[in-house]
């Protein structure tokens, strides 16, 4: 990084890593080398940071909490972290959060206040603003149906106020792809805090019973391309738990899931995804989509 460009980013608020490894900041620990990792310590910091970036045409990417995404070997560009982005404001029955607070985070505060909705994402990794991005759910909730609103950069890098019903939310999808997030409000239920705290226990079991929370992975591989099928079962069926390839495996615990079981790369998750999609392609004609996001080398800007 040159020497203006650091202290310009510095001299906005931003703490800055130089070659910094991103499988440090992945969960499923993959990732060489980026040019930088910055750190915005503030939301206007963020905000300059990146118009700092697009008025340089430097390559860059977002990272929030780290899971779902799977960094190659060498990332030439910078990555702009979310990880200090963690203000969070209560309201009543409604929450005000930064990008990068994490899901864990904001569920013991809100439980710890009487309020529920959320605890079907109990146990979740990474960051709520990524938790919008891709709408996250789980045993029949997402995250989209609590949305009263949310605040965004356009492609311009301009600050958007986005209601909810100016947003399109799907499963494992939102239009909010479109935009960079910063932070949003959610409306939540009141209930007692020791049934919200117990549920989220719960959710909790069921993780740890089915998903193997003790092993490096990005999470669920897969979307489901229907409602009737089932992507976990449908690996287990075809006998590929536990399918190798170089430093990663199909899950034994749960088929949905790609482990890292040490020294993996982006190249070898690739390649087990793609003999995955064509072994269910053969078998079941069934085209499977990642859940995963697979980041380019170059990134963009």
């Amino acid at each position: 990084m040159e020497t203006e460009l650091f202290e310009e980013l510095y001299l906005a608020g931003c703490q800055i890593r130089l070659n910094a490894e991103l499988s440090e900041y992945t969960t499923i620990k993959i990732g060489g080398p980026a040019q930088a990792i910055v750190f915005p310590q503030t939301t206007e910091a963020f905000i300059k940071a990146l118009n700092i970036l697009k008025g340089r045409e430097i390559k860059y990417k977002i990272l929030g909490g780290g899971s779902n995404v799977i960094p190659p070997e060498s990332f030439h560009g910078i990555v702009v972290s979310t990880k200090a982005l963690t203000g969070i404001e209560f309201s009543g029955n409604q929450v005000a959060f930064d990008c990068g607070m994490s899901v864990r985070r904001l569920l013991r505060l809100v439980a710890s206040r009487g309020l529920s909705g959320l605890e079907f994402l109990s146990g979740l990794p990474g960051s709520l603003g990524g938790a919008l991005f891709m709408n996250a759910g789980a045993f029949g909730g997402e995250i989209g149906n609590l949305v009263e609103e949310v605040t965004v950069l356009d492609n311009d890098l301009n600050v958007r106020s986005l209601k909810a019903e100016e947003i399109e939310f799907s499963y494992r999808h939102s239009s909010l792809r479109d935009y960079v997030i910063l932070g949003a409000i959610l409306k939540f239920d009141y209930a007692k805090p020791e049934k919200v705290i117990r549920e989220m226990e719960l959710v909790l079991k069921r993780r740890l019973e089915k998903q193997p929370l003790d092993q490096p992975s990005a999470g669920s591989t897969f979307k489901r391309p229907r409602n009737d099928f089932y992507v976990g079962t449908t690996i287990e069926a075809l006998g590929l738990k536990g399918l190798r390839v170089g430093g990663v495996e199909i899950s034994r615990k749960h088929a949905g899931f790609i482990v890292n079981r040490g020294n993996a790369t982006q190249e070898d998750v690739v390649r087990l995804i793609e003999k995955v999609q064509e072994l269910v392609y053969l078998t079941y004609d069934v085209k499977l989509e990642t859940e995963v996001e697979i980041w380019k080398g170059g990134s963009y800007a």
